[in-house]
C-alpha cells in the first residue's frame, strides 16, 4: 500500500539567534567633514514575490512526504491544532483553548471559530475528527506506525492502534483521549489539519482515508497564510497570500517553491540571485557579513554531538568509571572545537535536550573545561605514569589507551576527535581514533556507506570504549531510546548503559501527564544525566537562515520551522 511512504514530519526540525551587524565605513582628510548617511526607511507594502528552495519530492500530500523541504513548505499552507514557540513550548494555533482532564489521559478543545479553509469552507471539528481518524486509519502500515511512536516516545509500538480516539462534541469542540497518561499529549497534536470535505467519496469512511492518503494528483488546501495556485513537477510550487487569513492577509502576494537537485545547488542559486532563501551547508557563513545583499539568521539546529561510553568497559563502571567518565568531561575543551572548527557556530551544553527548549535546568551548564578539576578526577584512579612517556598505567601495568570510534570520512567529525585525543593525551589518557582513516580525498556515497557498516559492526559488537557521532533530535525530547535499558537490545542504546534510576526517571518523564510537573521531572532526569555522564554533551550545531536583504519583517526562523515569520515581512515597493 502506499501508506508505507507515509512520514509526518512533525517533530522533527532549528531555534534562531538572530544578528545584524552595520557596517561603518569612515575615512578622513585633513578637512573634518561631516559624514552623513542615508537611512532609507521603508514602510510596509504590499505585492512581491520570495523565492524558496525545494529538494526534489514525490507528493503534495503533508502527510505523506518523507521530503523536509516541502514538509517546511507546506506549514505555509497547513496549520495544526498547536505548534511550538521559540523555547519549544506547545502554544495553541488551531485551538482556540484547552483543558486537561483525567491526568492528561483525556483533552477536550475548543477551536478558533473563524477559520475558512483556502476553498471557503468553514474549519470544524469534524475536520480535526477525520484528520486523527486517517492518520490512525494509516496506522495499519508499519512504516508509519514506526513513525508515530517515535514522534509519541513509546516504549512499546505495538499499542499504537489505541494511542488516540476522538469525539465531535460540536462544531467548535472536540474531546481526544489517549489509552494512556503520558507528558507529551498536547507536543503529538501538532500534525498538518486536513479538510473533510474534499475527500469525501460517498464509498464510505474507509473510502475518504484512503483518498486522502493519496501520493498523486494531491491539490493542498489548508488554513495557513498562503494558498496553493499552481505546480509544475519537479520545477516549482506557486503559492498566493491568503486574503481571508484571520490573522491579517501577508504582505508578500506569491511564495515560489523553486525545485533544485540539492543543497550545493540551492546555495549557488542564491548567491546568484535566483532564489531568495538558503539554509547554510557549511559553517563559513561569516564571508557573507560583506554583502550588503545578505542577512544571515543564525539559529541553533536539532543536530547533537556527543561522546558516548561502552558501558561493558570495565574502565567505565563502577565510581571509578564514573570518576574518569568526570574527568573526560572537565578535560575536553569544547570551545576550543566550537570555534576552531565550527567558527563559533555550536552552542555547548551538557545534556541532550535544546538550548533553547523551556525545560532546560540550570544544571544543563555544569561542565566546562577546567584541566585542574579533570585531574584530580584522574587522581581518584590511583593510575601512574611510571615510564614517564606520558600516558598512564594502571596498577597492574597496562597502558590507559581507549578506542575512540567515529565515522573517519565525516572531516568535522574526524577532526572533533583529533582535538578530543590531544585533549585526553594532555591527561595522560592514550587514544585510538577508529576505523583508520583510509582515504583523504574523493571520498565516494559507496566509501561513506561501507564505512557506515563498519561502524554500525563495532557498535553491535561492544568494539569500542568511547565513541563521538551525533543525533538529529526531537522537538519532544524523550530520551529513551539512547539511555532506557530497554533500547540495548534495538541498538539505539548502543553504549549499554543500563541504570534503574534513568530507567525510572525516564518513565516518570515520559507517563506524567500533569504538565505543570514536567519542568520538575525533566529537571530531576537532567541532574541525573549530568552526575551520572552516560554521555558526554559536546554541542548542538548551529545553522542560519540566508536571506536576501530586500526581505523585511521579523523572521523567526528554527530547526523545525526555518520560514516561521514569513507571513509578518514584506518587500518594499520600490525593490519588489
Amino acid at each position: 500500500m502506499r501508506h508505507k511512504r507515509l512520514i509526518l514530519m512533525i517533530l522533527a526540525l532549528l531555534i534562531m539567534a538572530t544578528g545584524c551587524k552595520i557596517q561603518d565605513d569612515t575615512s578622513s582628510d585633513n578637512n573634518v567633514d561631516e559624514e552623513v548617511i542615508d537611512v532609507v526607511d521603508y514602510s510596509p507594502a504590499e505585492g512581491g514575490s520570495v523565492i524558496v528552495p525545494l529538494t526534489n519530492f514525490d507528493t503534495l500530500n503533508p502527510l505523506m512526504t518523507e521530503n523536509s523541504s516541502y514538509y517546511f513548505f507546506s506549514k505555509l499552507i497547513y496549520e495544526g491544532l498547536f505548534d511550538f514557540d521559540k523555547d519549544l513550548n506547545v502554544i495553541p494555533q488551531l485551538a482556540k483553548s484547552y483543558t486537561i482532564e483525567n491526568d492528561g489521559k483525556v483533552i477536550q478543545i475548543e477551536l478558533e471559530d473563524d477559520v475558512y479553509w483556502h476553498d471557503g469552507e468553514k474549519f470544524t471539528a469534524a475536520d480535526v475528527e477525520f484528520t486523527i481518524n486517517t492518520i490512525k486509519y494509516a496506522n495499519t502500515d508499519n512504516t508509519y506506525k514506526e513513525m508515530f511512536t517515535r514522534s509519541m516516545g513509546s516504549f512499546s509500538p505495538s499499542d499504537i492502534r489505541r494511542i488516540m480516539d476522538v469525539s465531535v462534541l460540536d462544531d467548535t469542540r472536540i474531546e481526544i483521549t489517549f489509552d494512556r497518561v503520558f507528558s507529551n499529549n498536547l507536543e503529538v497534536l501538532t500534525f498538518p489539519i486536513i479538510p473533510k470535505h474534499i475527500f469525501a467519496t460517498g464509498k464510505g469512511a474507509n473510502q475518504d482515508y484512503i483518498k486522502a492518503l493519496e501520493m498523486d494528483n494531491y491539490t493542498p488546501i489548508g488554513t495557513g497564510p498562503y494558498k496553493f495556485e499552481s505546480y509544475e513537477k519537479t520545477k516549482e510550487i506557486i503559492l498566493s497570500s491568503n486574503e481571508n487569513y484571520r490573522k491579517d492577509k501577508p504582505y508578500i502576494d506569491n511564495i515560489i517553491g523553486r525545485v533544485l537537485d540539492n543543497e550545493e545547488d540551492i546555495l549557488t542559486a542564491f548567491e546568484t540571485g535566483q532564489i531568495h532563501m538558503a539554509t547554510t551547508i557549511t559553517v563559513d557563513w561569516d564571508k557573507y557579513e560583506q554583502n550588503s545583499r545578505i542577512k544571515a539568521f543564525e539559529f541553533v539546529s536539532g543536530n547533537y554531538e556527543f561522546l558516548g561510553f561502552n558501558f561493558e568497559n570495565e574502565i567505565f563502571s563502577g565510581e571509578m568509571g564514573r570518576a574518569l567518565r568526570k574527568a573526560i568531561a572537565y578535560g575536553i575543551d569544547r570551545q576550543a572545537i566550537i570555534q576552531n572548527l565550527y567558527l563559533g557556530h555550536g552552542t555547548q551544553i551538557d545534556v541532550p535536550i535544546h538550548p533553547d527548549s523551556w525545560l532546560i535546568s540550570d544544571k544543563a551548564n555544569t561542565y566546562g573545561y577546567n584541566f585542574e578539576l579533570a585531574k584530580r578526577e584522574i587522581d581518584k584512579l590511583g593510575w601512574a605514569d611510571i615510564d614517564e612517556d606520558g600516558i598512564l598505567e594502571d596498577e597492574e601495568g597496562n597502558k590507559i589507551s581507549l578506542n575512540l570510534l567515529t565515522n573517519t570520512y565525516n572531516l568535522m567529525r574526524l577532526r572533533t576527535a583529533e582535538f578530543i585525543k590531544e585533549d585526553l593525551e594532555k591527561l595522560g589518557i592514550g587514544v585510538n581514533i577508529i576505523p583508520v582513516k583510509e582515504k583523504t580525498d574523493d571520498i565516494t556515497v559507496e566509501d561513506i556507506e561501507v564505512q557506515w557498516e563498519e561502524i554500525n559492526n563495532h557498535l553491535l559488537s561492544g568494539d569500542f570504549d568511547m565513541v563521538l557521532l551525533g543525533w538529529q533530535l526531537s522537538i519532544i525530547p524523550d530520551l529513551s531510546f539512547a539511555f532506557h535499558s530497554s533500547q540495548i537490545d534495538y541498538n539505539t542504546n548502543f553504549i549499554r548503559y543500563s541504570n534503574e534510576t534513568m530507567d525510572q526517571l525516564l518513565e516518570t518523564t515520559f507517563l506524567d501527564g500533569n504538565r505543570q510537573n514536567k519542568t520538575v521531572n525533566y529537571d530531576k532526569l537532567q541532574s541525573h544525566i549530568v552526575e551520572d555522564l552516560p554521555y558526554i554533551s559536546l554541542f548542538f550545531k548551529n545553522k542560519a537562515l540566508l536571506i536576501d536583504s530586500k526581505i523585511i519583517g521579523d523572521l523567526d526562523p528554527t530547526f523545525f520551522n526555518p520560514y516561521r515569520g514569513i507571513e509578518r515581512a514584506y518587500i518594499p515597493k520600490e525593490l519588489q
